[in-house]
């Protein structure tokens, strides 16, 4: 374990995971900004990863880019890594690092549970494990999607005059919800605000079933009564949103568990979909990956770092600066 520091930094290789700020070498496990950074000589990354990130940033956000498959494995001088698929978003990924048959796991963020949009979480057998904790306490205990998006189709029914605000991050949970829509025969046109729409007909072009979307434009206020609407949760309280018939509030987060985060942000129909493994699952993947050194990081580490020590696991939170608490996912 001696060979990565608490900054994710290999020093003998010079590779950074995940870095807050630019880098020689920096091996990105998925394209939200507070992973992906702008900047670097060269990102090592999943070819969707590099894609979305060209999307955000522009085509020379880095110098080079090496592009990895899953479990195609990269040698630099004496260690190999390998990238897994993370469950999190399209082109999200794990990263193995092996060295002196010593196999360490970087999850990145991740979920466990089934996804049609992103590759589906592989679990990995490794001797140090570090994992993220955004849900790391045992009141996060995720409902089944699925039956979240029901409570959203049965409103619309019911709700006919009004339309539906669904605040849900740029990338990923919006096209999430799109999918789990889809999945629940919802074959209406869904309106997306204009940050979305490239990252959609990306997701469009990867074959991930999304649907019929288009961007929202000036119509008619009745034009929108009975529809979906998916905006970035920063346009929930803009004047963007003022221009839609008698709007009903919606998020999909995580976060939505939490009443007291939905109210004080006037969600009126919590989706509490999450991108991020709950406390379970948590538990489930540190004991399924056989780790005997469990190093965790940004979210509630304390509870999960106590929860290994009381079962004989060396464990330690690493406090990562820089990372979002994910409210948005």
């Amino acid at each position: 374990m001696d060979f990565i520091n608490h900054q994710l930094f290999i020093k003998d290789i010079n590779v950074h995971i995940d870095p807050i700020l630019p880098k020689k070498i920096a091996i990105i496990t998925h394209a939200h900004a507070d992973h992906a950074r702008y900047g670097h000589d060269e990102v090592i990354a999943t070819k969707q990863t590099i894609d979305i990130m060209k999307i955000r940033y522009g085509e020379n956000c880095a110098k080079k880019y090496t592009v990895l498959r899953y479990g195609q494995k990269l040698q630099i001088k004496d260690y190999q890594i390998t990238l897994y698929p993370a469950g999190h978003i399209l082109g999200s990924a794990q990263v193995l690092i092996e060295k002196n048959k010593h196999r360490l796991v970087v999850t990145g963020d991740y979920k466990v549970g089934k996804d049609e949009t992103c590759k589906n979480f592989k679990s990995i057998k490794c001797d140090t494990l570090i994992t993220e904790a955004t849900f790391g306490l045992p009141i996060f205990q995720h409902p089944d999607p699925k039956e979240e998006i029901k409570k959203l189709i049965n409103s619309v029914k019911k709700n006919r005059s009004s339309c539906h605000i669904i605040g849900a991050y740029a990338l990923g949970k919006a096209q999430r919800v799109m999918n789990l829509l889809r999945q629940n025969n919802y074959s209406d046109t869904i309106y997306i605000h204009g940050s979305l729409e490239k990252l959609c007909n990306y997701y469009r072009s990867q074959k991930i079933n999304i649907g019929l979307f288009e961007k929202v434009v000036s119509k008619d206020r009745s034009f929108y009564e009975g529809r979906i609407i998916i905006a970035p949760p920063s346009a929930l309280k803009d004047r963007w949103s003022r221009r839609f018939p008698n709007p009903i509030i919606c998020m999909a987060s995580g976060w939505m568990t939490v009443k007291q985060r939905a109210k004080q942000r006037g969600i009126e129909l919590p989706l509490v979909i999450s991108d991020h493994s709950d406390w379970n699952e948590l538990l489930d993947t540190i004991k399924k990956s056989k780790a005997k050194n469990v190093l965790v990081t940004h979210g509630q580490e304390d509870a999960l770092v106590y929860y290994c020590k009381q079962n004989n696991l060396l464990s330690k939170p690493l406090s990562i600066q820089g990372r979002s608490d994910e409210e948005i996912e």
